[in-house]
């Protein structure tokens, strides 16, 4: 008897707590959503609120992903950018960002400036295992005979000096043409200049000039005869037109106070060499075309003809350390590219590090609009400035196109699937209500349902402008996705109410190991 009547007790007790779970939730697999999520006590599912980046503000580029160094290439009316995988040294040890781990490069790109579309590592130690490390690459493409684009990406080969990767594609496959640094200690030229005085001939920029030819810079460390004013070390030589050969002597640019950081621009017929300067104090600076450079700030220098060492004339710094412009302080790189008739300013900073509390030196890519700073004419370069805020979008997001899952404004407790694999990434949800915004998405006239390729178990729901604290009330949804399966599949949902005109969307993934991988509406 005693036996049925607690029987019976525990019968009622579980009918009970299941009535007061459910009593506001619809969902097919909420006994499953919110395990990793939810309070303890707690019947409601909320909606993770651990955004990195801000969603009212455009910098970083990247809300999770931890990358330095940038460099940019446009094609097909896309920017491409990479930047060293500092995110690689934080997975490995996050305590400290000494680089040593890092053999990959990261990739992005955007057609709006302010949605960016991660596009996975480029596995550098994979693609030339003969490397130490890969860092802080430059860019370049051009249309060669084979009437293919030719895209090549030189990286510092850690402080060794430069390799080189190929590739038909900016998004690869890449391939290690050499099997060896293109650059290094005593490397000869195609005119038998041997390299000499360059402790570390890396930190690339290359440029192609009007006529097609490549160019290369690289350099950091001090020469025999090096000061601190003058370290001697900075070197320009000319690529073979096969662009992974040397066919030139190598060139020193007498760079004042240089560090690191080497990049190249050719504007106007000129050719541009920017480099990162130390952090030393200017008690001497004898240089008489412009004024001492701020410490780890960035300044450039011009020439017409770049194998005259005495032809390139340093013009003064452009971007200040981001410490002294209230980001973060920290070393210094930068890339200037023009892409849709405006100029933008490349860099990194610790923004992303600094939100997310955690210390290291782990660096984010950020970008700003700098054409009121960029005097094509006369080729000057001024008070370029970096932000928080970020840049204003370029054009709105079109969904009636596939849209990339991995295309995002920010995002909170996301990481990707295949992150090695271009064509198969999609977004992972790392815990339960993890999301994704996606900003300035024009839907015109309206749109009557969406369909997402994903996989997983439990819900994807999408949200217009805003989201609620919880995932428990479905109203406020205006699309829910039902997902039960271990494969990708495309499954469609009606909108609940005609999303007309321009909206930031959030894509809210209910549980944890949901992989989205593109969306589009009709």
């Amino acid at each position: 008897m005693k036996k049925n009547v607690i029987f019976s007790l525990i019968i009622v007790l579980l009918l009970c707590f299941g009535c007061s779970c459910k009593s506001n939730a619809t969902f097919s697999n909420r006994s499953q959503i919110g395990s990793d999520n939810t309070d303890q006590g707690e019947l409601t599912v909320k909606i993770s609120n651990n955004n990195w980046k801000l969603t009212t503000r455009a910098n970083p580029i990247s809300a999770n992903v931890f990358c330095a160094d940038p460099t940019a290439v446009e094609y097909e009316g896309r920017l491409y950018v990479y930047g060293t995988n500092d995110h690689e040294q934080y997975s490995k040890k996050p305590e400290e960002n000494s680089y040593d781990k890092i053999k990959s490069l990261v990739c992005f790109s955007t057609d709006d400036m302010v949605n960016w579309t991660y596009h996975g590592e480029i596995n550098v130690g994979k693609i030339a295992p003969w490397i130490t490390n890969s860092w802080a690459p430059s860019i370049c493409s051009r249309e060669e005979d084979d009437g293919l684009t030719h895209f090549y990406m030189y990286f510092s080969n850690n402080g060794l000096g430069t390799g080189v990767i190929t590739a038909t594609s900016p998004l690869g496959p890449w391939t290690s043409p050499l099997n060896k640094s293109l650059v290094y200690p005593g490397v000869k030229s195609l005119t038998g200049d041997t390299l000499t005085d360059c402790p570390s001939p890396f930190d690339p920029g290359v440029c192609i000039d009007e006529n097609g030819d490549g160019w290369l810079s690289f350099g950091a460390g001090r020469a025999s005869d090096g000061t601190t004013e003058f370290p001697g070390s900075a070197r320009i030589v000319k690529l073979g037109s096969d662009m992974i050969s040397l066919a030139s002597d190598f060139v020193e640019i007498k760079a004042p106070y240089l560090f690191e950081a080497s990049e190249l621009n050719y504007i106007n017929d000129t050719y541009v060499y920017t480099f990162n300067n130390s952090w030393d104090s200017r008690d001497v600076w004898s240089t008489t075309t412009a004024s001492p450079s701020s410490a780890c700030s960035m300044s450039y220098m011009t020439s017409k003809t770049p194998l005259d060492t005495d032809s390139w004339v340093y013009q003064g710094h452009y971007f200040k350390n981001p410490g002294e412009m209230g980001l973060t302080w920290g070393n210094n790189h930068t890339h200037l590219h023009k892409y849709a008739g405006e100029w933008w300013l490349l860099y990194h900073t610790m923004i992303l590090a600094e939100k997310a509390g955690i210390e290291g030196g782990f660096r984010s890519m950020c970008v700003d609009k700098v054409t009121d700073s960029v005097d094509e004419e006369n080729v000057k370069i001024s008070n370029c400035q970096g932000t928080r805020e970020g840049v204003s979008a370029l054009k709105n997001l079109n969904p009636f196109e596939t849209v990339a899952g991995t295309t995002m404004f920010t995002c909170a407790d996301i990481w990707y699937e295949n992150s090695e694999s271009p064509s198969d990434i999609a977004t992972k949800s790392s815990k339960s209500c993890g999301w994704i915004m996606v900003k300035n998405v024009d839907f015109a006239d309206g749109a009557s349902k969406i369909t997402i390729q994903a996989k997983g178990s439990g819900e994807i729901l999408v949200y217009a402008d805003s989201m609620p604290e919880t995932i428990e009330d479905e109203s406020k949804a205006i699309a829910v996705i039902t997902l039960e399966d271990a494969s990708y599949k495309s499954v469609a949902s009606d909108f609940s109410r005609n999303p007309e005109g321009l909206h930031n969307l959030y894509f809210v993934m209910s549980n944890k190991d949901i992989c989205f991988k593109s969306w589009s509406v009709e």
